[in-house]
């Protein structure tokens, strides 16, 4: 992982007239302060985002927000949640062939399935992402898979949890809600307090031994105005699926009725708006349940994994 590097940044907005006063006051607030930690900051001057402001992280810390999951008082969807901070999906395997297979699936499908960390087998804790982090208890909702057919959803996985386990976590675009938003890109589903609609579709991902199966996307009404913005604020974001796979005419990637999504909730499409397709990393989910795994846990759509690391980070 690379973190953007400040002094060239500083370097180039010299370069374009900006004033050396400001930018050393943001340079400044930029460095971590003596007896500080990830857990305190709540400002991350990493990047500015295409519109050309530093992104400023607000609302709850990554590490409080994963308090409140854990003691029960969080178990809500995450989009629009933690604003700034990368959200991951998580899918849990026992350790061995489908464990392999699931890497290798994630390698061939970076779309669906932007792999962001995997953890030591039999470890609940993504150090690379969140060091102290608790994958049984600190996702607001998880599915138990058994033999390809959901068994049910809870709220702790601690007595699931196999012990020869590896866990993948994957990117969520739920990461570029709040470059959406900065960039005056509003989402229904938040404004409406629903979670995301996702769909199955016709769109083949490539196999890996014994996983197989189509990709799932999310849906958001964008208007047609502001597809362009879209497009090029979320490409900006591969490792959390990136740009949209299909713009309007959800026919062709075979969704029959935008108004009954798969997963999550329907939401308004409006006259000037059009519906915009992202790869989801619901697609696991899909695959487990296509190629009939005899054991997994994923996080319950919708409701992600929240991250210490910037929304922006490169990977």
């Amino acid at each position: 992982m690379e973190q953007f590097n400040d002094e060239t940044h500083f370097q180039n907005l010299q370069q374009d007239g900006a004033e050396e006063t400001d930018m050393a006051i943001l340079l400044l607030a930029s460095q971590p302060q003596e007896g500080s930690s990830m857990k305190d900051d709540f400002v991350s001057l990493s990047k500015p985002d295409w519109y050309g402001a530093p992104r400023l992280l607000s609302g709850d810390s990554s590490h409080e927000f994963r308090e409140k999951v854990r003691s029960g008082s969080f178990t809500g969807p995450t989009n629009g949640v933690c604003p700034g901070y990368l959200q991951c999906n998580m899918v849990v395997l026992p350790s061995g062939q489908e464990a392999f297979d699931f890497m290798l699936f994630c390698q061939r499908n970076k779309k669906s399935c932007p792999l962001i960390e995997v953890c030591d087998v039999g470890s609940a804790c993504p150090v690379g992402v969140a060091p102290g982090a608790d994958l049984r208890t600190d996702i607001p909702k998880y599915c138990i898979y058994r033999d390809g057919l959901l068994e049910k959803e809870v709220t702790d996985v601690s007595d699931v949890w196999p012990k020869d386990s590896v866990a993948f976590l994957i990117g969520c675009s739920f990461s570029y809600d709040e470059a959406l938003m900065k960039g005056g890109i509003p989402l229904r589903s938040v404004e409406q307090n629903k979670c995301v609609p996702m769909y199955k579709t016709n769109l083949k991902c490539r196999p890996s031994g014994s996983l197989k199966g189509n990709m799932v996307v999310s849906m958001k009404p964008i208007k047609a105005l502001d597809v362009a913005k879209e497009v090029e604020i979320t490409s900006k974001f591969p490792h959390a699926h990136g740009s949209p796979v299909c713009v309007g005419c959800p026919e062709a990637i075979g969704i029959k009725d935008v108004t009954k999504p798969e997963y999550g909730d329907p939401v308004e499409i409006r006259p000037n708006e059009v519906p915009v397709f992202h790869a989801c990393g619901v697609t696991p989910q899909n695959i487990i349940l296509e190629s009939k795994v005899p054991f997994a846990i994923t996080h319950s759509p919708g409701h992600m994994f929240i991250t210490d690391l910037p929304s922006d980070t490169v990977f």
